[in-house]
């Protein structure tokens, strides 16, 4: 699985202003979002899961491989296991979730896994959110734009509040495809949202997203 963009935003993107000292990253894929908040903060433990393979077994080649490596751990199981015996709370839970929610499946079971909505669904993250977050824990996600108003609602009955949401478009003249949404137990009157335009045209990004990814490419 290649490095994609959903997964650089939501590492470059999740509010770390709250100083976290234990972090999870909910279905890691091969660990570019664990590797980059390892990068981002001193959080003392950054664990992540997943449940397929050849992901994880790349996941850990990739921990064992970078500067941080005594910091990372990655648990090979499905969130359904995970949460059965929960022994840690977390400052920060960041998940780039699957979401194709489409009725269609390729012949590509692995790439299937990892992108239909079945494969871990919304209600089950954010019941795994609530149980695992820690008490001033923050959230953190990225999603379609069309699901956001849904997952917002949905956390709303776990009493997980969105305190900011990014929305982010490809060009100035595309439509919102994504939407960074972090949340917190502490419901705040007015949720701070912006939006995030990637490139001003093929290969040319905007001042805006190179000033936020720019520590995790190498030629930015």
């Amino acid at each position: 699985m290649k490095v994609g963009t959903d997964g650089v935003l939501l590492g470059a993107w999740a509010p770390i202003n709250h100083n976290p000292f234990s972090i999870l990253d909910i279905g890691a894929g091969t660990g570019v979002i664990a590797l980059m908040l390892a990068q981002r903060t001193p959080a003392e433990q950054i664990d992540a899961l997943e449940i397929d393979e050849d992901a994880y077994e790349q996941a850990v080649d990739n921990f064992e491989n970078s500067p941080w490596g005594d910091r990372l751990f990655c648990f090979h199981a499905g969130l359904d296991e995970f949460i059965e015996e929960p022994e840690d709370e977390y400052d920060l839970i960041v998940s780039n979730p699957p979401f194709y929610s489409e009725n269609y499946k390729t012949e590509n079971e692995q790439r299937d896994l990892a992108r239909f909505q079945d494969a871990m669904p919304f209600e089950e993250l954010i019941e795994a959110a609530d149980l695992l977050l820690s008490e001033n824990g923050i959230f953190a996600v990225i999603l379609p734009h069309k699901e956001e108003e849904n997952f917002i609602a949905l956390a709303k009955e776990s009493e997980l509040y969105p305190i900011k949401i990014t929305r982010v478009k490809g060009t100035p003249t595309s439509e919102i495809k994504r939407s960074l949404i972090a949340f917190s137990r502490n419901e705040i009157p007015e949720t701070e949202t912006n939006e995030l335009t990637i490139e001003i045209e093929r290969h040319v990004y905007t001042p805006e997203y190179i000033e936020l990814t720019k520590d995790f490419y190498l030629k930015m």
